[in-house]
């Protein structure tokens, strides 16, 4: 079964910036790209394959075809023909809304699918670049609503400048915000849920305050204070490196500057690989060659054995 590529969803927004279109090496006059969605089975925003026999096919689609072949066996008898991962790029020149998203658990008791567990990885940000990720100090539920309603929210949460290849983990129930200048990937759950729980006040576009979801947001929070929520790691070249082990994804980062083979024998999974930079190509069983730079994304079926990566690139490997 072939790699596969799609064409990714480009979504403006009202904070997105100008790296998005450039990184990806894409012709277009968008402006304020936000995210690019470069893999998403979410309903009504689906990718769609850009080349090969499947070309025009949705996400969604070559998985109800594909089924086992295509996401492994236990992930197809897990999920259906729904793709469990949401990949995406996101730049931000203003700050978003602090949020946090809810498990599974207390998504389906609000009648959502699932919740949302996601993990960052930074890729070259402005300088300055800062995040909010999980409490710095213990807070009851009732502190946390008479926070939001005093604007003072933000004192208890804990902020961290970041930088290239720096890794945060969000397991659903962890406050955070993507502040400005920040540029990286973001792999997530296939799911919409969000509840933003201060918004710095700000207005949309007809004078009105964005909607916040104090309630659903103080049943959702983890209020467990953490030490550290940055995730370490040691780099090393030409070698993958763990960064994240969770129910919802694994994810390894590699950084190459010779050839490599990729061994997925023993695999029962899909496979998706995300160019962070450099340039590169990938080599499957049969020979095919796809190019695999800076910005670009690819699905190895669960059918895969091996592939052989080539040229002086990083990029994540992420299977379920």
């Amino acid at each position: 079964m072939q790699i596969l590529k799609f064409k990714p969803l480009l979504k403006q927004t009202l904070w997105g910036g100008d790296k998005i279109i450039g990184f990806k090496n894409i012709t277009s006059d968008m402006q304020n790209v936000g995210e690019s969605w470069e893999i998403s089975g979410v309903k009504d925003n689906e990718t769609v394959v850009s080349d090969g026999p499947m070309k025009g096919l949705k996400l969604n689609d070559v998985v109800a075809e594909m089924r086992e072949q295509l996401m492994g066996r236990e992930n197809y008898e897990r999920f259906g023909n729904e793709f469990p991962l949401l990949i995406k790029f996101i730049d931000a020149c203003q700050d978003l809304s602090i949020q946090v998203h809810p498990t599974d658990e207390i998504a389906r008791r609000h009648g959502k699918q699932r919740g949302k567990t996601e993990m960052w990885y930074f890729m070259s940000s402005d300088p300055g670049a800062k995040i909010f990720c999980g409490l710095r100090e213990n807070i009851s539920p009732e502190k946390y609503r008479e926070m939001v309603e005093t604007d003072t929210i933000c004192d208890a949460l804990a902020q961290y400048d970041v930088s290239e290849d720096d890794v945060f983990f969000l397991p659903a129930g962890r406050i955070h915000a993507i502040r400005s200048g920040c540029f990286l990937a973001e792999i997530q759950q296939t799911s919409d849920v969000t509840y933003r729980i201060y918004d710095f006040k700000r207005k949309d576009k007809d004078g009105n305050y964005r909607q916040l979801h104090t309630k659903e947001a103080a049943e959702s929070i983890d209020y467990t204070v953490e030490e550290n929520y940055r995730t370490d790691y040691e780099a090393h070249k030409n070698m993958g490196v763990p960064l994240v082990s969770c129910p919802y994804f694994h994810i390894s980062v590699y950084d190459l500057d010779e050839p490599m083979t990729l061994d997925y024998s023993e695999l029962d999974s899909f496979v998706v690989l995300m160019a962070l930079k450099g340039e590169g190509r990938i080599i499957d069983e049969e020979g095919t060659t796809v190019s695999f730079n800076a910005g670009e994304t690819v699905l190895l079926p669960a059918t895969t054995q091996m592939v052989k990566v080539e040229g002086t690139v990083k990029f994540l490997e992420t299977y379920v």
